[in-house]
C-alpha cells in the first residue's frame, strides 16, 4: 500500500510526500501511488502524541465538574468505576480514539481498567497506542502480588496480538496507592522485559506532604531510594517538584508528561516548573489526562493551554515558545513513548496529519508554528494517516455514527448503576 500527499505544505515549502507501507518513503517524490491525496490547501505536520491518558473516561465526560478534589473522586469517580464493565471500556475508549483522530491524535498513553477491551478498541481504530493495567495495591504488598498478575496477563495478551501499535506498559498507579514493595517489583519487571512503566508523580502538594509524613522525604527521593526511577519511567503531572528532584529525574533519565488542562481543572496549586526542567535537560511532553478531569482529548488545544499556563503562572510572556509547546506534542511525546514518529521524514513512521489551512484560524497565515500553538484545535484538522493507514479524510471516520450511539449506551448504562 503506497500513499502520495501531492503539494502540501511541509516546513513552509510545497513538497510530495510518499508513504510505502507503514513508513515515509521520500519527500518530494514524483512517483505515482496507489492512493494520492490533494494536499493543496493543506499542510503537513506528525500526528500529535498523547502521553498521558484514561481513555475510557471519556463516559465520564461533563459527569462531575467544578468539585473539590477529593468530593470529586469520592463521591462521583469511584462510584462509576466500582461499577465499570469490559463493553463500557470498549465504547468508551472506542469514542476516545474517534475524538483523539478528529483532533489528530495518532498515539495515546494508557492506564485504566479492563485494558484487552482498549487494545481490542484501538487495534480496530487504527490508531497506536502504549496500554498499562492500572496497579493499586492500597499499601499492602501481598494484595500487589495478586494485583500484578493482571499487569502480566495484559503484557502477555498485547504481545499475543502481534501488532506493533499496541504496546504493553505497566501502570502502577501513585505513590499514595502502591505499596513500595509493589513498586520495586514492577520496576525489576519493568527492566527485565523492556516495558515502559506510566505513573502519576507529585500531581498534587497534599501527596508529597504525606510522603514526606510516611517516608520521611520527597516523592522522588523516595522513588529512588527504592530503584523506582528509570529511563522506562513516564511520571504523568509532575507538579510539585523542587530543583532537587528535578535533578534526580534528569539523572535517571525519567520522562514528563505535562496535562496542564487537568491540572487547572482540578486545581492542583500551581504550573509545572518548565523552566526548570527546561535547564536541567528533562523530556516533557504532553497528555490530557482523563475526559473526567479535562472533558476534552484534543491536543491541539494543550499544546496552547500548556504554553498559556507557564506565562500566566511566571508572569513571563517568553516562556514555553510555540515551537517548544508544539515539540510536546509531537516529537517529544515520541522519545517519551519509544516510538519512531514525531517527525516527517523518510524512514520515520508514516503517522501524518493534514491541518485545513483553509480554515479561518489559519489565516492571514504569518506563521503556521505560532497558529498551530495558539489558533488552531481539532476542527482544523482534515485527514489523518496512522501506521500508513488512512483513518480520517475530510473528517470522515468510517464507522463514527455508531460509536457515538453505542458510547451513549453505554455512559447512560453505567451511570444507572449508581
Amino acid at each position: 500500500m503506497s500513499i502520495l500527499i501531492e503539494d502540501v505544505l511541509l516546513d513552509g515549502e510545497r513538497k510530495n510526500i510518499r508513504v510505502e507501507g507503514n513508513r515515509i518513503a521520500s519527500i518530494d517524490s514524483k512517483e505515482g501511488a496507489d492512493t494520492v491525496i490533494d494536499g493543496k490547501g493543506k499542510a503537513a505536520i506528525p500526528g500529535l502524541i498523547n502521553t498521558h491518558t484514561h481513555a475510557a473516561m471519556s463516559l465520564f465526560r461533563g459527569y462531575a465538574d467544578d468539585m473539590l478534589l477529593q468530593d470529586w473522586l469520592s463521591s462521583r469517580i469511584l462510584p462509576l468505576e466500582r461499577n465499570l464493565k469490559p463493553e463500557h471500556i470498549y465504547w468508551g475508549t472506542k469514542l476516545a480514539c474517534l475524538e483523539m483522530i478528529k483532533s489528530g491524535t495518532t498515539c495515546f498513553n494508557d492506564m485504566y481498567f479492563f485494558m484487552e477491551e482498549t487494545a481490542k478498541a484501538a487495534e480496530e481504530m487504527g490508531i497506536r497506542a502504549v496500554l498499562s493495567e492500572g496497579f493499586v495495591d492500597l499499601l499492602n504488598p501481598d494484595v500487589g502480588k495478586e494485583r500484578f498478575q493482571s499487569s502480566i496477563s495484559l503484557v502477555e495478551s498485547i504481545r499475543s496480538m502481534k501488532n506493533d501499535r499496541i504496546v504493553p506498559a505497566l501502570g502502577p498507579h501513585a505513590i499514595y496507592t502502591v505499596s513500595p514493595e509493589s513498586l520495586q517489583m514492577v520496576s525489576e519487571y519493568a527492566e527485565k522485559e523492556n516495558l515502559l512503566v506510566h505513573f502519576h508523580l507529585s500531581e498534587t502538594e497534599d501527596e508529597v506532604s504525606a510522603c514526606v509524613e510516611l517516608h520521611g522525604k520527597r516523592p522522588v527521593l523516595f522513588l529512588e531510594e527504592i530503584g523506582f526511577l528509570n529511563p522506562n519511567l513516564v511520571a504523568a503531572h509532575s507538579v510539585w517538584l523542587n530543583k532537587e528532584e528535578i535533578g534526580l529525574l534528569k539523572k535517571h533519565d525519567v520522562k514528563i508528561s505535562h496535562n496542564p488542562v487537568s491540572n487547572m481543572k482540578l486545581a492542583v496549586g500551581k504550573a509545572i516548573p518548565y523552566t526548570e526542567m527546561k535547564e536541567a535537560g528533562l523530556l516533557v511532553s504532553l497528555g490530557t489526562d482523563g475526559c473526567a478531569s479535562n472533558n476534552a482529548l484534543d491536543m491541539l488545544e494543550t499544546i496552547k493551554f500548556a504554553a498559556l499556563y507557564q506565562k500566566a503562572y511566571t508572569g513571563d510572556p517568553t516562556v514555553l515558545p510555540a515551537n517548544e509547546a508544539v515539540a510536546m506534542a509531537t516529537e517529544n511525546g515520541a522519545r517519551a513513548l519509544g516510538i519512531d514518529a514525531g517527525k516527517i521524514a523518510p524512514g520515520k513512521l508514516a503517522d501524518i496529519v493534514l491541518i485545513d489551512l483553509t480554515a479561518p484560524q489559519l489565516h492571514p497565515g504569518h506563521n503556521l508554528v505560532s497558529d498551530l500553538a495558539y489558533a488552531v484545535n481539532g476542527s482544523c484538522v482534515d485527514t489523518v494517516i496512522c501506521d500508513g493507514r488512512i483513518l480520517m479524510q475530510d473528517r470522515k471516520v468510517e464507522g463514527e455514527d455508531e460509536i457515538l450511539e453505542r458510547a451513549n449506551e453505554a455512559a447512560l448504562d453505567l451511570v444507572g448503576k449508581v
